[in-house]
């Protein structure tokens, strides 16, 4: 990963970070429990890919971190909430999450998806909220309120997961595994990167293009994730290698194997940079996140 990069995601993280930190409330009266549920996801680490790529989307055609922020953040609400349901008994019964005791095993089951709800509605409340701001364009924040609530609901993530658990031990079929990489993972990628161009004001154009990208890089992600289930280091994934076999789970390694899933990973990215090739190197950024997909350990 080059030093550029690499000095990007660590600088955009912090700014995630500090923003998020005054958007979500203090633990406290009889809610208190609740809410300390919700923090704890929050921030128990994570790369925070989503809200960097709705930055980077923004800078792509001019716009800035500022004019993104509280949507960004709303995206990385919507995916913390994800996970917590993810690792739920009755989902993957995972133990760990980024090395760490996963909410249920700290705040108990009900807590967890109580918490889980919680993040996902505040995520609705913040980005009401920001279109309260008269400089905000009302009908671009509408359209990518409806762009994330479609990405995250039946039409995306949650479609995907549905598919996934319905499919786990069944022949793995590569229709299938497609269907759930896209919509389960790939829909709110792309909607996170398209949602930071549509709000810094591109063209509908650009939007198409930044979209198709998103959609491409996000195939690859979970792909990447795939390969690091098989391949990768427990101490640096934070849970447990080989997950996916023992549950049945339909990937792209279990359908192509490792070889074609890498290559097939290097075409999406390859695609996904050719989508950009109408932007100037302000897309410069986006064009090295994609790079970072393949290449990312963790």
């Amino acid at each position: 990963m080059s030093k550029r990069i690499e000095n990007y995601l660590e600088d955009r993280k912090t700014l995630i970070e500090e923003a998020l930190k005054k958007f979500m409330p203090e633990p406290s009266g009889l809610a208190g429990d609740v809410i300390s549920a919700m923090n704890y996801s929050l921030f128990a680490g994570g790369k925070r890919i989503r809200p960097i790529l709705c930055i980077a989307g923004a800078e792509a055609v001019g716009g800035s971190a500022d004019d993104v922020l509280p949507v960004a953040c709303a995206i990385e609400l919507i995916h913390s909430y994800s996970l917590i349901h993810d690792d739920l008994p009755i989902m993957d019964n995972d133990d760990l999450r980024r090395g760490k005791p996963t909410n249920h095993k700290i705040f108990g089951e009900a807590v967890a998806l109580l918490a889980g709800d919680g993040l996902l509605t505040l995520a609705f409340n913040l980005m009401a909220g920001y279109g309260v701001d008269e400089k905000v364009e009302k009908t671009a924040l509408l359209r990518v309120i409806d762009l994330i609530a479609s990405a995250a609901g039946y039409k995306g993530m949650v479609g995907g997961q549905v598919v996934d658990i319905s499919y786990e031990g069944k022949n793995p079929e590569p229709a299938v595994v497609e269907y759930i990489h896209t919509h389960k993972t790939g829909a709110m990628i792309a909607a996170s990167v398209t949602a930071g161009t549509i709000l810094a004001g591109g063209s509908e154009e650009e939007a198409k293009s930044i979209n198709r990208y998103g959609q491409q890089i996000g195939l690859a992600f979970q792909i990447a994730d795939d390969i690091l289930n098989i391949e990768g280091d427990r101490r640096a994934i934070g849970k447990e290698i080989g997950s996916d076999k023992v549950r049945g789970k339909i990937t792209y390694p279990s359908v192509f194997g490792i070889t074609e899933s890498k290559n097939i990973q290097k075409r999406l990215i390859d695609d996904a940079v050719e989508s950009l090739k109408r932007f100037n190197e302000r897309a410069e950024t986006l064009r090295d996140l994609a790079r970072y997909i393949i290449k990312r350990k963790t």
